[in-house]
């Protein structure tokens, strides 16, 4: 229930409309009353009882031009009011989802990435497709309509009694077998709408990591496996909505039959009270009229049943969204960071990714304005975990991280994330131009201020290549450039920012050697008076960098220059002995070739 009232609480926002709302189905609801009304003073004009017998009565022709009238007006009036009252309820639901929709998406963007590594994307896109849709739903049909049918029926009901109450009586026999019915269909609608749903984010789950994939797919020839694994959950989900279905349509089938039988009485026990002359034929002519009104929202019901039941169900999943508290926020006091020199500080911070196991142990770190501090280690060993607590992507679990001497939690995240530029690993472009990526992060740059970057990170050259230059499309993520192209793309969407900290994740990992070594040349002028952490697994790229820093299992093992970690003998060397020495020997084996040739 307490789903149902936050809901309530959004479309409240609009009490204006909601009110013209419920006052459009009043008044439509009042002139609906008037026509049994109308045909029952027909009859009654038209026929009598004589002796049990129903005989014709001599009537002005002018009287039943008027009740004709007066029906063809209300029947109008009527139309109008549903019109208003149609038209006002869709709005208002579109409207209550349009706030939801935009918060949601809201919140998502300001999530941390912890919430993001649990959370499966299939299943956020239906809580913003589907689960928003049955939200929207209810606010048209349950949250007005439930209303609608409640009021109805008390109208209705008074005006039965009024009428005949041994008939009314008669007729709302079944009435309360009906709510209790209801109530138990109520509650295991609840529980089957929240299977579907969790069903069809699983669903969507599995399509989006088809289309991401289907590279993957092809190239292992998977289609058959992956067409008969969606099937198997497309086939979960229809028979899951067959359930749905049979429940809400057995429900209004036992409606129906109480209500036929509820006629079927009227009719044998009215019949009689009309040839005692107890009740006249246009009296249970009105009473039948008004009993069918009754029918209506008693079948409404249970629609608005189903309305209720899903949107407690989806309801719970959205706020599930909109309610999670993320670990990185900014303190109500926080301010703007300006632009900062780049003296960066880990003093003891540790991180943890769960209540299991911890991702970073007790790392100190300081890197003076303007040094390179390289990152080594094997995958799982913590170096992206350093440089994503750096921008605060995570909150770390113990420690203090700073910034010329500043606790990086006293700043906005957007001030803070302008001072630290990052290249990632995993080049992310949007459905774009190439000039509308590069500028990215600084939508205001000029065309030399792009223009620069894409120098800088050598991929100007390229560019100007294309027919459509600056302005050609890359395609949905960028599948029209190569890993290497997109790779310099990214440096030069960090390069436009310029940011005085500066966080490369492997970012010369796609490129060949010659493209990496101008990337190298242009990053080295980039890097001047920046404070930059590199990742790297090639040492090529880190050994004149002013820290080395060599990672094992979230702990800082070694630390120092290319030439002290060189003469410690440990890990450093290994990976050293590993990747450069054979190539050295190798170079040096052609000179020596080279020189001998020359000599003979």
């Amino acid at each position: 229930m307490s789903i149902l009232i936050r809901i309530t609480r959004r479309a409240y926002r609009y009490r204006t409309r909601l009110i013209l709302a419920y006052l459009c189905f009043i008044a439509a609801i009042g002139f609906s009353l008037l026509i049994p009304f109308i045909f029952g003073e027909v009859i009654d004009k038209l026929v009598t009882t004589e002796g049990g017998r129903i005989v014709p009565i001599d009537v002005d022709r002018s009287d039943l031009i008027l009740l004709a009238l007066a029906l063809l007006g209300v029947s109008m009036i009527r139309g109008i009011f549903d019109f208003a009252r149609t038209y006002t309820t869709d709005s208002l639901s579109q409207l209550v989802t349009y706030d939801i929709r935009n918060d949601m998406y809201d919140k998502l963007q300001h999530l941390s990435f912890a919430f993001h590594d649990k959370e499966h994307t299939g299943n956020l896109m239906s809580k913003v497709t589907s689960d928003i849709e049955a939200v929207r739903r209810f606010v048209m049909m349950g949250l007005v309509r439930s209303f609608e049918v409640l009021l109805r029926v008390i109208a209705v009901t008074l005006i039965l009694v009024f009428l005949s109450w041994e008939l009314t009586l008669i007729s709302l026999i079944f009435v309360p077998f009906l709510v209790y019915r209801s109530s138990i269909v109520m509650v295991r609608l609840r529980a089957m709408w929240n299977h579907v749903q969790q069903i069809m984010g699983q669903l969507v789950t599995v399509l989006q990591e088809n289309l991401v994939g289907i590279h993957v797919v092809k190239a292992f020839a998977a289609e058959e496996h992956e067409s008969k694994k969606y099937a198997a959950k497309a086939q979960e989900l229809r028979e899951e909505y067959f359930k749905n279905e049979k429940l809400q349509g057995t429900n209004s089938a036992w409606m129906t039959f109480a209500f036929t039988i509820s006629l079927g009485l009227i009719v044998w026990y009215g019949g009689w009270e009309v040839i005692r002359g107890d009740l006249t034929a246009g009296g249970l002519t009105m009473f039948a009229l008004y009993l069918g009104q009754l029918f209506f929202p008693i079948r409404m019901s249970a629609f608005v049943i189903a309305t209720f039941s899903r949107a407690t169900a989806s309801g719970a999943r959205i706020f599930e969204v909109l309610d999670a508290r993320s670990p990185v926020e900014e303190k109500p006091d926080a301010r703007d960071m300006g632009r900062v020199t780049g003296h960066v500080r880990f003093e003891n911070v540790s991180f943890s990714y769960d209540s299991h196991s911890s991702a970073l142990k007790n790392v100190d770190i300081s890197a003076a304005p303007g040094s390179v501090i390289a990152l080594l280690g094997a995958p799982g060993s913590g170096k992206s975990t350093i440089v994503n607590l750096l921008p605060r992507f995570y909150a770390a679990t113990e420690g203090r991280i700073s910034i010329d001497g500043n606790d990086i939690q006293d700043f906005t995240l957007a001030s803070l994330r302008r001072n630290v530029g990052i290249v990632q690993q995993d080049v992310y472009l949007f459905t774009a131009s190439i000039s509308d990526n590069i500028s990215y992060g600084a939508p205001d740059a000029s065309v030399e201020e792009i223009v620069h970057a894409a120098k800088v990170a050598q991929l100007h050259d390229h560019i100007e290549s294309l027919p459509g230059g600056y302005d050609t499309w890359v395609g949905e993520r960028g599948m029209t450039l190569s890993g290497g192209q997109r790779q310099r793309l990214s440096i030069a969407r960090t390069v436009l920012i310029d940011p005085p900290v500066l966080i490369l994740d492997d970012s010369t990992s796609s490129v060949d050697v010659e493209t990496e070594r101008l990337i190298h040349e242009a990053m080295a002028e980039v890097m001047k008076n920046r404070t930059t952490f590199v990742i790297a697994h090639r040492l090529s790229t880190v050994r004149d960098a002013d820290l080395i820093l060599v990672l094992g299992d979230g702990e800082i093992v070694e630390r120092g220059t290319h030439l002290e970690l060189m003469a410690l003998g440990g890990i450093y060397q290994d990976i050293y002995e590993l990747q450069l020495r054979p190539q050295e020997e190798v170079m040096l084996d052609a000179r020596i070739v080279s020189g001998n040739g020359g000599d003979s």
